[in-house]
């Protein structure tokens, strides 16, 4: 799964970077982001969560860092328990708009537990629920 989303954020990218760079501040806008644990300064353990009806999903991941240069941040699954794991890749692209910041975000996985079907679009509408979540955060802030 690929999926792809972007919002126009009316601030310059240096407000937006503490919001984005760091995954502790995620469960503050990014619904499926239910808990984050830093681990290290590049590296967290992850709790996705997402409701399909009456049924929740869960994913614990462990996450690095990967890039962190002045329009790009990488985040890529990192487990260290020596085992096969499904890719799980999301970049956040800072570029300037007429407004401010567009902020793009680039997210793919390599499994198939979040893209039966159905569970595809609950991940995408969640990461498109962020976007509205990343505007609140970083106008309040």
């Amino acid at each position: 799964m690929n999926y792809s989303s972007s919002v126009d954020v009316p601030v310059q990218s240096d407000v937006i970077r503490p919001f984005v760079e760091n995954l502790s501040a995620y469960p503050a806008w990014m619904p499926m982001v239910h808990q984050v644990v830093a681990l290290s300064d590049d590296v967290w353990s992850v709790e996705l969560r997402a409701k399909v009806g009456v049924f929740a999903r869960s994913k614990a991941l462990r996450m690095r860092r990967t890039m962190n240069d002045a329009n790009v941040i990488v985040f890529e699954r990192d487990e260290d328990d020596n085992r096969q794991h499904s890719a799980w890749v999301m970049r956040v692209a800072l570029s300037p708009s007429v407004t401010g910041t567009n902020v793009t975000i680039d997210l793919s996985y390599g499994g198939t537990l979040w893209t039966a079907g159905i569970l595809d679009r609950v991940l995408a509408s969640q990461v498109d629920a962020g976007k509205a979540g990343l505007l609140r955060v970083v106008l309040n802030a």
